[in-house]
């Protein structure tokens, strides 16, 4: 009896085990799409190590070769990296910032500095799109060039700075979009605007880079249309079509005149519109996580030149008709549309109502910056951490690819914001934008002269351009023009920060302007005293890693796809070839 008892307990527990373990099963599937959430925090599995490395490799080489080791996930697509590409990192530099500009420098100095600055950005995107194209899985993207090219120590400082400019603006952005709200709402407090802003940008960035791409594509989707609306009524209140009947034509060139500080001014517009464009170069930060970069990357690149075009040049040019110089508007330390050449622009010809659309439009550019900034920050960190610069625990990367560590820094530092109300807020982010910021700089001069030092290597070690995916269309031309003209802007910050116009020498001014000139270079030689590297030599052409990080590993069938290609380009009508030149 005891032993059919036992028998019928282990039966009934057996039973209850089914039934538990049917309704776990259930659970699980009703709950399907929570389990496979928290699961995607787990780290992504890789069973790659460092052991295995070669110890008699250098610096260079060991970099190169642990920034190739990718766990991103490719899942950009073209409408992404082109809406992006043209619409991306457009805000408060074009839309407020050019005011400040045209009133410092006059119209005449705006067009000169943003022509010499655009068309160096020009070349410079032309490098990154070659180095982006051939080396498309690097993590770090552009930031680990210098490393594998020039200088490990080169790409340290440069990596570390560009970083800090992004980990700034992420507070600084959301405290701007709190106070571009104060155009229709002043009831309500800062912090409040700031909690909801930073919510949202925490919510898209949990959703990885296919969440920031979505996000990112309808904000310069809206960004485009504003500016091509805006240049199509431009165009009308230019040629005398306003409704309060304004014709100026040329009258703010010569009166208040075209220059308003004469050479010096132009020299403080140049700086300013070498700030206005940074952002641009952010196409080699997103190599790592596109699809299909042979064809897509090339594409991107070629569309910066329409950005430039359109969205700066003509834009500009056409303010310049419709606002003067000497508007007293132009000196408001606002972030909002009551600041914006746009919004004087367009009041000038008697329009009311649209000031609030450009203001709607500088809110979501800003929300777009700082969305950004959370993207940026992260995938440089994952960089650094990747090549051994960082702590390790940034290089972690969960199953959803999104480098999570990297990202919860950024977001934990992006709390600053919170001062919003603080009468010390000014300070602060002066001085924290200060210590970054000559990174945009310091990033082209040396994507620039990674670029000629790649095609230095590819030589030395007999390879040419035939081996490339992309060749860019202004060479290594290009490349030294955008080195002298960085280097230019360089000296000219250093001239107008210590001396700024209309004063003598000025130490915070120049501290201000120019600290992030300072602290690249403490990064420089801070890694020489860590690695305890004095050579201050470059890396040798000979030893050059060209190859760790590419995607089109055979050559030959590299250069037969490419020449079929040319041959069907060759083969089409001209509108074709020229459609295919510029985009």
């Amino acid at each position: 009896m005891k032993e059919q008892k036992e028998v019928e307990e282990k039966t009934k527990d057996l039973e209850a085990d089914d039934v538990y373990h049917s309704i776990q099963g259930d659970v699980k599937q009703d709950f399907g799409f929570f389990s496979r959430f928290i699961d995607s925090f787990k780290p992504m599995p890789s069973d790659e190590n460092d052991s295995d490395m070669d110890t008699g490799l250098t610096d260079a080489q060991r970099t190169a070769i642990k920034t190739a080791r990718n766990p991103m996930k490719q899942k950009l697509k073209s409408r992404h990296l082109q809406l992006i590409t043209i619409g991306g990192s457009i805000g408060t530099g074009l839309f407020i910032g050019t005011g400040s500009a045209l009133h410092t420098g006059g119209p005449a100095a705006v067009l000169i500095a943003w022509t010499l600055t655009g068309t160096m950005l020009y070349c410079t995107i032309q490098a990154l799109g070659e180095l982006a194209s051939t080396f498309p899985r690097v993590l770090g993207g552009f930031n680990t060039y210098a490393s594998r090219f020039v200088d490990p120590a080169l790409g340290f400082a440069v990596s570390w700075n560009y970083m800090l400019q992004w980990l700034v603006l992420l507070p600084l952005e959301l405290v701007a979009s709190s106070m571009t709200i104060k155009y229709w709402n002043t009831s309500v407090h800062p912090d409040i605007w700031v909690a909801i802003f930073y919510v949202f940008i925490v919510v898209v960035n949990l959703f990885g880079v296919k969440g920031y791409a979505e996000v990112e594509c309808a904000f310069s989707l809206l960004k485009i249309i504003a500016i091509v609306g805006f240049i199509i009524l431009g165009i009308v209140l230019c040629a005398g079509g306003a409704p309060n009947g304004l014709n100026n034509g040329a009258k703010y060139y010569y009166d208040p005149g075209a220059f308003a500080a004469g050479f010096k001014g132009v020299c403080s517009t140049f700086i300013t519109s070498a700030f206005s464009l940074a952002g641009t170069e952010f196409i080699g930060l997103t190599a790592t996580e596109t699809l299909n970069p042979r064809k897509t990357l090339p594409s991107a690149t070629k569309q910066v030149f329409w950005r430039i075009l359109l969205f700066y040049m003509v834009s500009l040019t056409i303010i310049t008709f419709l606002v003067p110089s000497n508007d007293p508007r132009l000196l408001g330390a606002s972030s909002d549309a009551s600041v914006s050449p746009f919004a004087m622009a367009i009041e000038a010809g008697g329009i009311s109502g649209l000031p609030s659309v450009i203001n709607a439009v500088i809110l979501i550019s800003i929300l777009g910056v700082a969305n950004t900034s959370v993207y940026a920050t992260s995938r440089v960190l994952l960089g650094l951490s990747a090549s051994g610069h960082a702590p390790k625990i940034l290089s972690f990367v969960d199953r959803a690819g999104r480098p999570m560590a990297a990202t919860a820094v950024t977001l934990v530092f992006g709390l600053l914001a919170f001062i919003a109300a603080s009468e010390k807020e000014d300070e602060v982010f002066t001085w924290l934008l200060s210590i970054s910021g000559m990174s945009a700089i310091f990033t082209w001069l040396l994507i620039c002269f990674s670029h000629i030092r790649f095609r230095s290597a590819l030589k030395a070690q007999g390879h040419n351009v035939e081996d490339l995916t992309f060749v860019s269309q202004s060479g290594a031309v290009g490349s030294w023009y955008g080195v002298g003209v960085n280097v230019l802007i360089f000296v000219v910050t250093f001239w107008v920060s210590l001396f700024p116009i209309g004063e003598g020498a000025n130490v915070e001014s120049f501290f201000e302007s120019y600290l992030g000139f300072v602290v690249f270079w403490a990064c420089y030689f801070g890694y020489k005293l860590w690695r305890k590297d004095f050579s201050f030599s470059f890396v040798p052409l000979e030893t050059v890693d060209i190859q760790s990080g590419r995607v089109d590993m055979d050559v030959e069938l590299l250069k037969e796809e490419i020449r079929q290609e040319k041959e069907f380009i060759r083969s089409q009508p001209f509108y074709y070839r020229t459609y295919k030149f510029w985009c």
